[in-house]
């Protein structure tokens, strides 16, 4: 008896606690306020992301066709068809991702634009970088591949790219897209086709040469492939339509909420060893997180320069943005 009497006021007690829990979680507090817009799915409360418009959002069609680096893609045909719906589907219902990209966009594709435009490579090829790296100046994959252009540390150092305990120029935007320009063109020489060397620099040159030899086909997208160069091709193609009509797949964003690219205040040129990198940004008016954040290709809280080598260190222009927010 005393038994069930225990159970029966520790089952009651839980359901108190369980309630009190549920009715005054943020999301609850808030809707009841007014504050934020909440569905219910199921059991839960949901609240509406504030900058993007969900309601009744479908994936786009497939278009007829699509131009990629001056080239026409026609969805003609039930497995081209099939695969672009795919990624459109991927690319409008992985909500936070998308919208990470779309705000990152602003500030990194200013960057890497007129690097592209000055080394010969198509400006399509930027979206290369939404599959690589969700456009992420400091992601890294699990296999070790780093950086916005996602180079394994072999590879970068074959393009050029410095990779020491202090020093990864695969997060060197301008380093690592210069190093995938000239990769990209390599493989153009060799291919002829952007859409061949955008599954290349996903499978591999010799691997899609190899594929080409083997199936008779000239063109990537006419290959049977292995399922991620596969799909790689028309999330690349799916990421266009993305970035430049993200409305079309129920995001939509106010021009202050997308992340800014506001240039560096200056350029240290650096040629000597530096010791102390958090005095040396202190010298400048700035934190050592500020310094690594504007330079995020230095890896250690000291810098250990190559002889010859003259190293080029962004100082972050604060006041810049401190107005670039104030005025909003």
């Amino acid at each position: 008896m005393r038994r069930g009497l225990t159970l029966a006021l520790f089952l009651t007690l839980f359901v108190i606690v369980g309630y009190l829990f549920w009715e005054t979680r943020p999301a609850v507090r808030l809707a009841r306020e007014g504050v934020v817009p909440v569905e219910v799915v199921g059991d839960s409360v949901v609240v509406v992301e504030r900058t993007v418009a969900r309601e009744n959002v479908r994936a786009p069609k497939v278009p007829d066709l699509i131009v990629f680096a001056g080239d026409t893609i026609r969805f003609d045909r039930a497995d081209l068809r099939e695969r672009m719906d795919r990624e459109l589907i991927a690319f409008t219902y992985s909500h936070s991702n998308s919208l990470l990209m779309l705000k990152r966009s602003t500030r990194i594709f200013p960057q890497v634009e007129p690097l592209l435009a000055a080394n010969g490579v198509p400006d399509d090829l930027k979206y290369l970088m939404a599959v690589e790296s969700n456009v992420s100046e400091t992601a890294v994959s699990l296999a070790g591949a780093a950086g916005l252009w996602q180079f394994m540390r072999d590879v970068g150092r074959d393009f050029g790219l410095e990779v020491t305990a202090t020093v990864d120029e695969r997060y060197n935007i301008r380093k690592e897209t210069v190093a995938a320009c000239d990769y990209l063109k390599k493989s153009y020489a060799r291919f002829g086709d952007w859409m061949t060397v955008a599954a290349s620099y996903n499978g591999g040159v010799n691997g899609i040469a190899r594929k080409r030899e083997q199936q008779r086909q000239d063109k990537a997208l006419d290959l049977q492939l292995v399922e991620e160069t596969s799909r790689y091709m028309f999330r690349i193609l799916v990421a266009k339509l993305f970035f430049e009509d993200p409305e079309s797949f129920g995001f939509q964003l106010e021009a202050d909420e997308y992340y800014p690219f506001i240039p560096p205040k200056r350029t240290v040129f650096v040629s000597e060893s530096i010791d102390d990198l958090a005095e040396f940004a202190a010298r400048y008016g700035i934190s050592y997180a500020q310094l690594r954040r504007a330079n995020p290709w230095l890896r250690d809280l000291k810098l250990a320069a190559r002889t010859g080598k003259t190293y080029e260190i962004l100082i972050p222009d604060l006041e810049a943005e401190r107005n670039y927010f104030l005025h909003l």
